[in-house]
């Protein structure tokens, strides 16, 4: 793919067409034990990818005896005297569990998480960005927590990690959104049409303004912080930005709300006819911008 000017925000339908092309290569059962042909392709076209923009990392840890594997590319700060700055990390999923293609959980993560790190590597950047694709999310945050826990062995502090969930589902009817508690409902929409920011404490001020951000690209947007490592809603900790708030980092998760909005979470049904290709482009823009704004400060 070729890069985009810097400073230039590639157009709705270039990104969108970039989107499906990753989504095109990454849908697909994707459980490394009981999928692992297609685990292996899905690694292989995310390493290919990453490699297009710098050097592919690959972080190893081992479950069942076997060896798995995040995969990073680091993008430096542009000053030299910045690339010692705390990274923000971005980071998705790329497993599924057994029996589903996972379009939207996560190959729209994934997809997303693609396009951030090529727009991002033509940026001037104010701070490093780490991109991660994480293995074994489905068995129970697995490589997101092994890399969480080793940039807290090596003390590494950590300006925001983002966990990109599931970006590609949108019902705009009524009713079409849940909630894991009566208060919420009372709060915010009953429509399953936008894009939800769940974050720590201390990413309030990050929260409000990549709010901002996403809706100037023409995607509706909610946030909502969480106190104690989200304990008291569960929902709020199912995906790898948790693991972060276990080691004492801030991280926030980007979502279509998963479960509460799409019919099709963990179902062979999760497919790629079933997404928003324009609601998953209008947030990944809003990202593009937004992010860019979140490292400056």
């Amino acid at each position: 793919m070729a890069h985009q000017d810097a400073g230039r925000l590639p157009t709705h339908e270039l990104v969108k067409a970039r989107l499906l092309a990753h989504l095109k290569n990454l849908v697909g059962d994707r459980d490394p034990y009981f999928a692992a042909g297609s685990h292996y392709l899905a690694q292989q076209y995310i390493h290919s990818q990453l490699a297009v923009v710098g050097t592919v990392i690959g972080h190893p840890f081992e479950m069942r005896s076997r060896e798995h594997h995040n995969w990073i590319v680091q993008l430096p700060a542009t000053a030299p005297a910045q690339r010692a700055a705390s990274p923000l990390i971005i980071g998705a999923h790329y497993d599924t569990v057994p029996g589903t293609p996972g379009a939207d959980d996560n190959a729209s993560g994934v997809a997303v998480l693609l396009e951030l790190a090529h727009y991002l590597a033509t940026q001037p950047l104010s701070r490093p960005v780490w991109c991660v694709a994480f293995d074994l999310e489905e068995y129970g945050l697995l490589g997101s927590r092994a890399y969480a826990q080793s940039l807290q062995a090596q003390n590494q502090s950590v300006h925001l990690m983002l966990s990109l969930e599931m970006l590609g589902y949108c019902d705009r009817t009524l009713h079409s959104q849940s909630y894991p508690t009566p208060l919420l409902a009372q709060i915010y929409p009953n429509r399953g049409d936008y894009l939800a920011l769940v974050g720590n404490l201390t990413t309030l001020r990050k929260m409000q303004r990549l709010r901002q951000h996403i809706r100037q690209a023409g995607a509706a947007c909610e946030y909502l912080p969480v106190p104690n490592r989200g304990q008291a809603i569960p929902a709020t900790r199912q995906s790898d930005h948790a693991a972060f708030w276990d080691c004492g980092y801030p991280a926030l998760m980007v979502t279509d709300t998963a479960f509460l909005r799409n019919p099709h979470y963990h179902q062979p049904s999760d497919r790629l006819d079933t997404l928003d290709l324009d609601f998953m482009t209008h947030s990944c823009r809003g990202l593009m911008t937004g992010l860019l704004a979140i490292a400056s400060r």
